[in-house]
């Protein structure tokens, strides 16, 4: 078998050539694309409040994404919601933490944040116990992160600001790749709602994630490259992995 297409189904690198795709490209002579297979689109100010939705009586807020950022300033301004100097932001990373500048002066404010992951993040949340925690969020979001929030009696109000719907794909040729990389369930969803009729075949499939993995199967797909492993704690280290080996057998069985 040869692998010669991938479509990765998230944007494109801004630095392709120094990313890790970029060094499968060279190293294996294949072609990488890159679509978005979903989008995020904000709720409105009217089908917050019809949701009972509110900003009242928080003292602080938690961003787990700048698309949390966004959409927690967005719609602020819609819902004429004034943001007290005092909020206290818990960002899930410093990087996270640093995006609030676009909106607010940011050695002005209480900001505290986690080293990359939510459990990091709660390391911080545990001493601020006192604060009551609005939580941005999307309709399709990480349960784990409210169940460590419930488990350790946070009180927290979740508040569903913006969706992740699936984007247009009507212009790719999805049938030339040999293989599709994917990194949420949402993506999975979306080649569903796109490509209602996509026969795998001999194809291939990588996900990413024990989720995405899981929808992979629920769509009735075979799932030939999972990530992360013990040995690939990345996607490209298990593309790479798998790519090595089906190099090593076309090679035994005289194919280039």
């Amino acid at each position: 078998m040869k692998v010669k297409n991938i479509l990765v189904s998230q944007p494109k690198p801004v630095d392709l050539e120094k990313s890790p795709y970029g060094e499968l490209i060279r190293k294996f002579h294949i072609r990488i694309d890159f679509h978005k297979f979903i989008k995020v689109e904000g709720i409105s100010a009217r089908e917050f409040r019809r949701e009972k939705g509110s900003f009242n009586g928080n003292t602080a807020v938690i961003l787990t994404s700048r698309h949390a950022v966004d959409h927690f300033f967005r719609m602020a301004a819609e819902l004429r919601f004034e943001i007290p100097d005092s909020l206290k932001y818990f960002c899930i990373s410093e990087s996270t933490a640093y995006y609030l500048q676009k909106y607010v002066q940011y050695r002005k404010r209480k900001i505290f944040y986690g080293k990359q992951n939510f459990s990091d993040l709660m390391d911080v949340i545990k001493k601020h116990r006192e604060e009551t925690f609005l939580v941005p969020s999307s309709d399709i979001h990480k349960q784990s992160m409210f169940v460590l929030l419930d488990k350790e009696k946070i009180e927290y109000t979740k508040a569903i600001i913006y969706k992740t719907v699936a984007s247009d794909l009507s212009h790719l040729d999805i049938n030339k790749y040999d293989m599709m990389i994917f990194y949420s369930p949402a993506g999975i969803k979306s080649l569903q709602n796109n490509f209602p009729a996509y026969d795998q075949g001999e194809k291939l499939i990588a996900a990413f994630g024990k989720t995405t993995a899981q929808a992979v199967q629920d769509a009735g797909l075979r799932l030939n490259i999972p990530a992360p492993t013990k040995s690939a704690p990345s996607m490209s280290m298990a593309l790479e992995e798998y790519l090595t080996q089906l190099v090593k057998e076309n090679r035994k069985n005289g194919r280039r």
